[in-house]
């Protein structure tokens, strides 16, 4: 009996060390898989925190890519590029046109970008037209949209008929090229600060007092509600350090004018107008929408002592250089508003080409463009009036419409 009774006793000691062993090493295993869950997260973040740049703003878990397309490094490549010539270009304007108003040096056509994880997709005209087929394109914004807007026009210009029609047409802000064959449009309509302004004409547009009702967008954006691709910028007219906010309509008696040095504020105040019109009246099912970082301009270098445009032939080639002209609290801002926008629930893609941009000291179009009424003290010294915020075709703005292309190619 008592022998039966130590047996049952050890028994269950047996048993009750098992069932304590068995629950210790759930319990271990369970903490495992949390830190493993825990750290696994982590080190993700660490991971997609160590490719975020904010001079290139987006990282390798891009939407489209598992590459960053704007870090990367020019290669000087002369067999592949340009894509086009510019005197075989039909749509190539004047204050882009480098070699007919003298320049002899054409380097500046051959640097090709680099990304430093992948290779950027070589623009394929024929397929860009497919994917637009039916379709209406546009970009809106300042010159420098109209800038990449010609690029584009150039760069799919040899992928269309010989005997189509190479014509745009313009109506007031909007420039409209029609690819019959296609039944797509690629346009650029003029809006330089996106809301309503005194600067709104696009053939007449150079006021001393820059007048903007940042309220108002309706009458700009009516011309694009029905686009399916919108390509946005606006950075450089607003670097004037004042202007003059309208209350009420242009030429009425009862109009309320306030002069305003928050340069800041105001461009805020602009984009939220912007993003709010979008936010209501954009059909989310069909139109993509992208928005293109500042263009950098080059008055100076790295410091104010540093030279403008004028006579510079090679690219910067200082690793991470960033020009003192680069406004990263502008940048902050569309940023920011694109940022608020998506958590709204509407998608903007933000290209961000201002730093591979900010190398090309060489490609702007400096003197070798059309200018009007220069005085006899600008002509005796060229660097006064060196256009150092356009840049010549073939150049950078191709990349910005090749890594456009990209998007659009890996879309659905």
């Amino acid at each position: 009996m008592e022998h039966g009774k130590w047996e049952i006793r050890i028994k269950s000691h047996y048993f009750a060390a098992l069932f304590l062993i068995a629950l210790l090493t759930a319990a271990l295993f369970l903490i495992g898989q949390n830190d493993e869950v825990f750290l696994g997260t982590q080190k993700e973040d660490e991971k997609i925190a160590k490719n975020v740049d904010r001079k290139t703003g987006l990282s390798s878990n891009d939407s489209v890519f598992r590459c960053n397309l704007f870090s990367g490094r020019w290669v000087f490549d002369d067999v592949p590029y340009p894509l086009y010539e510019e005197k075989k270009c039909s749509f190539m304007m004047n204050e882009f046109a480098c070699e007919k108003y003298g320049r002899k040096e054409f380097k500046y056509r051959n640097w090709r970008w680099q990304p430093h994880q992948c290779h950027l997709p070589r623009f394929n005209g024929s397929a860009f037209m497919e994917k637009i087929r039916g379709k209406r394109v546009v970009f809106v914004g300042d010159s420098l949209n109209k800038n990449q807007w010609i690029s584009m026009l150039c760069m799919i210009e040899s992928s269309l008929r010989k005997s189509s029609p190479n014509v745009v047409v313009q109506t007031n802000n909007l420039f409209v090229f029609q690819a019959n064959e296609y039944n797509a449009t690629i346009e650029f309509y003029w809006s330089p600060l996106l809301v309503e302004s005194n600067c709104d004409n696009p053939d007449s547009h150079y006021v001393k007092d820059r007048v903007l009702r940042i309220k108002s967008i309706e009458k700009h954006a009516r011309h694009w509600t029905d686009a399916d691709i919108l390509i946005f910028d606006s950075f450089m007219w607003w670097h004037k350090p004042t202007m003059t906010i309208l209350w009420g309509p242009f030429g009425s008696s009862d109009a309320i004018y306030k002069r305003v040095e928050m340069k800041l504020r105001l461009y805020e105040m602009a984009l939220n107008t912007w993003s709010d019109w979008l936010e209501i009246n954009i059909n989310r099912t069909k139109t993509k929408l992208f928005f293109m970082s500042l263009s950098p301009h080059h008055s100076h270098g790295e410091s104010l002592n540093d030279g403008n445009c004028y006579n510079v032939t090679e690219p910067i080639m200082k690793e991470d250089y960033w020009g003192i002209a680069t406004d990263v609290d502008m940048m902050y801002i569309a940023e920011s508003t694109i940022r608020k926008l998506e958590e709204r629930g509407l998608k903007v893609e933000y290209l961000n080409i201002t730093h591979l941009s900010d190398y090309r000291k060489d490609a702007h179009s400096s003197i070798y463009r059309e200018f009007f009424n220069l005085s006899d003290e600008q002509l005796s010294d060229p660097k006064s009036y060196s256009d150092c915020v356009h840049w010549c075709l073939p150049g950078v703005p191709d990349v910005w419409n090749q890594i456009f292309y990209s998007y659009i190619i890996n879309s659905s």
